[in-house]
């Protein structure tokens, strides 16, 4: 029972030290790598923005292209019926 835990004791000691001795080499390793993902972040955030932005102005578009050709056909059925009353009264 005391082998066991003197085992415990010492196997945690040396994963203390060598933990202390590889995490500055473990933090130097992954700053770059940490950095490099921030900005690919930074990338893919801002690029979703600008896919975001160009779907908007898509889709303004199409409505207004909607509305246009409304307000044409309503224009064209006036000019039909006033056309239609100028020939009855013509008559």
């Amino acid at each position: 029972m005391i082998q066991k835990n003197l085992d415990k004791i010492i196997i945690g000691a040396a994963l203390a030290v060598a933990a202390s001795a590889l995490l500055p080499v473990a933090k130097s390793a992954f700053r770059p790598a940490a950095a490099g993902g921030t900005q690919g972040g930074s990338f893919l955030l801002n690029r979703a923005r600008a896919l975001v932005q160009i779907a908007r102005q898509e889709v303004e578009d199409i409505v207004a292209e909607a509305q246009f050709e409304r307000m044409k056909k309503q224009l064209d059925k006036e000019i039909a019926l006033a056309d239609a009353q100028d020939e009855e009264i013509g008559r």
